[in-house]
C-alpha cells in the first residue's frame, strides 16, 4: 500500500522505468486494490518485451534498422555511404527504441525508424518513376533528416518521449542535424560539396521558415524530401486519427491538420499497420 512505501526499505523507482512486483489483489470498497509484498527493477533474465507494454512500432527496431543499412550499403557513392553507416552506428542503440515524435506523428517506441524507413520506401518508389533523380542523395537524407530528434526529446527506457530537452528548445533537430553532419563529415573527409547538399537537405525539411525550414528547399532532392517527410506524417496522422471512429463518422478536431475533422469513409482495410517488408 501506498502509506506503508519507504524508499530506504523498498527502493526508489525513477520515472519511466519498469518494475516487477509480487503481491495480492484484494476488494477494498468495492475496487481491486494490489497490496505488493516484493518490487524491483526489472533486468534481462526477466525477459520483458516493451513493445508489450508501451505504444510501440509495428515493426521491430532491430528490424527496420537492418532494412535501412542494407540500402545503405547498397550505395554506388562511397562517400554518402560512408557517411550514413558512421552516423547510424555511432546512434544503433537509442536509434532502436527512440520515437519520432514527443506528440505529434509516430510518438511511439521504435517511432523514429519506422517514419525514416518508410521515407526511404516512398524515395525508392519515386527514384523508379524519376530515373534522374539522386538516389544515393536522396536515400541519405531521408535516412539523416531527422537523426538530431535523438537529442531533442527526453526519452526513458519505454521508449516513449515525456518532453523536450534544453538542446531540443534551443537548436531543434533539424539545425542540430545539420551540424552533426558537419562534424562527421569534416572526420571522415567527406568533400564539402556532398557534405553541405545533406546538411541543406537537413535544415530545409519541414519546408516553410513558418514551419521550423532555415530555409526553403534548393534543390530537387531536397524539395522532394520535404514532399515526403510530410506526406508519410500526414497518412499517419489521419490514418490514426479515425482508427477508433466509427463508419461515416468525424474524427475530433486535429489542430495539427489545421484543426480539421477526418471523415471515415466504408473501408476494408482493418489496421493502420504499414507495409516495411
Amino acid at each position: 500500500k501506498l502509506w506503508d512505501y519507504s524508499p530506504l526499505i523498498h527502493g526508489s523507482f525513477p520515472a519511466d522505468s519498469v518494475v516487477k512486483v509480487r503481491g495480492e489483489i484484494s476488494k477494498y470498497q468495492g475496487n481491486d486494490q494490489l497490496r505488493i509484498s516484493k518490487i524491483r527493477l526489472v533486468n534481462d533474465s526477466d525477459n520483458v518485451n516493451m513493445d508489450d507494454l508501451v505504444q510501440s512500432a509495428d515493426y521491430s527496431g532491430e528490424f527496420m534498422y537492418e532494412k535501412l543499412i542494407e540500402r545503405v550499403k547498397a550505395f554506388s557513392d562511397e562517400e554518402l555511404k560512408k557517411l550514413v553507416l558512421h552516423m547510424y552506428e555511432q546512434r544503433k542503440d537509442v536509434l532502436l527504441t527512440w520515437p519520432a515524435a514527443y506528440r505529434l506523428h509516430h510518438a511511439v517506441r521504435g517511432g523514429l525508424l519506422m517514419h525514416t524507413l518508410s521515407i526511404v520506401k516512398l524515395c525508392e518508389g519515386v527514384c523508379e518513376v524519376y530515373p534522374f533523380v539522386n538516389k544515393d542523395l536522396l536515400l541519405t537524407g531521408a535516412m539523416l533528416h531527422d537523426i538530431a530528434k535523438t537529442t531533442e526529446y527526453d526519452v526513458g527506457a519505454s521508449g516513449i518521449a515525456s518532453g523536450y530537452t534544453v538542446e531540443g528548445n534551443l537548436i531543434g533537430h533539424l539545425v542540430k542535424g545539420a551540424m552533426l553532419v558537419d562534424e562527421a563529415a569534416t572526420e571522415l573527409s567527406i568533400s564539402r560539396e556532398k557534405a553541405m547538399l545533406v546538411e541543406h537537405m537537413l535544415i530545409s525539411h519541414h519546408g516553410e521558415p513558418e514551419y521550423g525550414a532555415a530555409v526553403r528547399p534548393m534543390f530537387l532532392e531536397a524539395e522532394l524530401l520535404s514532399e515526403l517527410d510530410l506526406m508519410d506524417a500526414r497518412v499517419y496522422q489521419i490514418a490514426h486519427a479515425i482508427e477508433n471512429v466509427e463508419e461515416n463518422g468525424f474524427s475530433s478536431r486535429l489542430w495539427a491538420l489545421e484543426d480539421r475533422r477526418i471523415y471515415k469513409h466504408e473501408t476494408k482495410q482493418d489496421s493502420t499497420k504499414v507495409n516495411l517488408e
